[in-house]
């Protein structure tokens, strides 16, 4: 199964080395370090802004202790956003992370289904027309068992924040 190596928010700033805490706001960046995907966290009045090769940032919210969170929403702009950043990568965390993504943006009809070929290496490759833009994106199968979709899919989640 496809595992991606993503520590859990660290719950201390980057810049300032201190503490975030229960109901403090905080900025979070995903980026591509040496073939994997580091998660780095911010206090909101410390954040410089995304760095360059960035794949994706968010704001949030540190938890309160002993409260349940609400259903986080899925904000489709974000997911695209990492979507395009993943744009022919070779990497296979990030191939499929694109291909969930892709799968996500499906099931939440920012996408749609246009065709499925074959690339020159022969691999199964899907088809799909952002509904909004209209732009056509071609995204590589890396034939994900069930299982693996599902567990790519809380991964994305996860790092994004949104379990």
């Amino acid at each position: 199964m496809t595992e991606y190596d993503i520590q859990a928010p660290s719950r201390v700033c980057a810049a300032t080395g201190r503490e975030l805490n229960p109901g403090d706001r905080f900025f979070a960046v995903l980026a591509e370090d040496a073939g994997k995907l580091v998660r780095t966290d911010y206090a909101a009045d410390a954040w410089p802004g995304p760095p360059a090769g960035a794949v994706a940032f968010w704001a949030g919210k540190v938890p309160v202790a002993g409260q349940k969170p609400r259903k986080p929403v899925v904000n489709d702009d974000l997911l695209l956003d990492c979507f395009d950043r993943l744009k022919g990568t070779a990497d296979a965390d990030g191939l499929n992370f694109r291909y969930v993504a892709a799968l996500l943006l499906m099931r939440r009809k920012r996408f749609k289904f246009e065709d499925a070929a074959r690339d020159e290496a022969g691999r199964d490759v899907l088809i799909v027309k952002d509904s909004r833009g209209g732009a056509v994106h071609h995204v590589t199968d890396p034939r994900l068992s069930d299982e693996q979709i599902v567990a790519v899919q809380s991964e994305v989640f996860r790092v994004l924040g949104w379990e």
